[in-house]
């Protein structure tokens, strides 16, 4: 652990005894999720040649995983990363594999492939939530964790960035199937390897805690059991505001994706979908390391809201951009606050869990957003047609906006 007087900055987390072991092996782990997707609509298309199909297997694939991200998250909170984790990775890729031999060959049913693709869904293993939990452990300095959980929020967006880029690369050279395989093999690879760090070893599970009698004692303020603690943390209003804000800006990122596709098609630009996601993504990067630079007077609580109305405001003024080329500069101004929001959500989420509780805190955070997600993709697939385009951007914004609200109530 780093001293006190050790000056706050990335180079000091890194430095932090085991960090980079862990932090290596959960992003090598994590890297197969950036690769999944994709893989799996480009196998899934060519084993049963309907694109309908594979979009149907990718959404009940992340359906199911988002639906039980919490349940998994607390497997890990109860029984600690070391006994949870390599079942959970092992099941995944299995199935991986399982897809992939589905997949190589055509005339496969869609039926089979949905099947497996919910199961696989179901098993994903929270290596994202894990590692937030081990950051909490490794650098509890709060001004060092802001940097930590800043500088996971950037690796994270540059692997759903390399991901789809290294399937690019690989059906050059084989099938699209081979992905799930490669995907497989890093799951498994860095989960093993993340349980095997020295900081995972000190992480063990809570179990299931029961009430102890004290005789002529009254409980204290701090005996809580495990379902008291739980009903706590979700009435807790920073809890509720982390979740609350993350939806609402999965809500904007979601739409946003399905709305620069109709950009492009409506200019007959199809090149400008890349670039401005690509955009995205380099903005959100350096948003994050400045963001985490940054020693903030102002509480999370307060400024969680307002970078998301932030985020909010530039989507919708995206949707003025009369040029390619100024949506790709928006999509940048927009990225600026998108790693901050989420790094501000998730340390919302581990200041107001107990110990047994933090990896379910991150991943309520984490299964928010991609629901937010999930469901603005949905809806605005809807509404592109039948409204402006420009009005398309400000409803897809308008969650981040109004989610500054949630600044006006005070914690007590």
């Amino acid at each position: 652990m780093p001293s006190p007087s050790t000056a706050p900055s990335y180079a000091t987390v890194l430095r932090t005894r085991h960090a980079c072991r862990t932090f290596g092996a959960a992003l090598l782990g994590r890297l197969s999720y950036g690769m999944f997707n994709l893989s799996l609509v480009l196998a899934a298309r060519e084993a049963t040649g309907s694109y309908a199909v594979a979009g149907t297997v990718m959404a009940l694939y992340g359906l199911t995983g988002v639906c039980l991200s919490p349940a998994r998250a607390g497997l890990i909170d109860r029984y600690g990363p070391r006994r949870a984790l390599p079942p959970m990775a092992a099941a995944f890729a299995l199935l991986l594999i399982a897809l992939a031999f589905a997949t190589s060959r055509s005339g496969t049913s869609g039926v089979l492939l949905g099947v497996l693709a919910v199961t696989a869904g179901a098993s994903v293993p929270p290596l994202g939530p894990v590692m937030r939990k081990l950051w909490s452990d490794l650098v509890p300095d709060k001004r060092l964790l802001q940097r930590a959980y800043s500088l996971d929020s950037v690796a994270e967006e540059l692997l759903l960035v390399t991901g789809p880029l290294l399937v690019g690369l690989l059906i050059t050279v084989t099938v699209p199937s081979a992905g799930l395989a490669v995907s497989a093999a890093l799951v498994l690879t860095g989960s093993l390897l993340l349980v095997s760090s020295p900081a995972v070893r000190g992480s063990a599970g809570h179990g299931r805690s029961r009430a102890v009698a004290v005789p002529s004692q009254q409980p204290g303020p701090g005996a809580e059991t495990v379902p008291g603690r739980r009903r706590a943390l979700r009435a807790d209003p920073g809890f509720r505001q982390a979740v609350a804000v993350s939806a609402a800006v999965g809500m904007g990122l979601g739409a946003f994706d399905l709305l620069v596709i109709a950009f492009a098609d409506e200019r007959h630009a199809p090149e400008t979908v890349a670039w401005t996601l690509a955009a995205l993504s380099a903005g959100s990067a350096i948003g994050g390391l400045a963001y985490g630079a940054v020693p903030w007077r102002a509480s999370s609580r307060l400024r969680l809201p307002l970078l998301a109305a932030a985020l909010g405001l530039s989507l919708a003024a995206t949707g003025l951009a009369p040029h390619s080329y100024v949506l790709i500069a928006c999509a940048a101004l927009s990225g600026l606050f998108v790693a901050p929001a989420l790094t501000t959500a998730y340390l919302i989420a581990d200041e107001s869990a107990g110990p047994a509780f933090r990896t379910r805190a991150g991943a309520w955070v984490n299964t928010a957003f991609n629901a937010g997600s999930s469901g603005a993709t949905a809806a605005t697939g809807f509404l592109v047609g039948r409204l402006p385009l420009s009005l398309c951007f400000a409803l897809a914004a308008a969650p981040a906006v109004l989610s500054a609200a949630t600044a006006l109530k005070r914690p007590r």
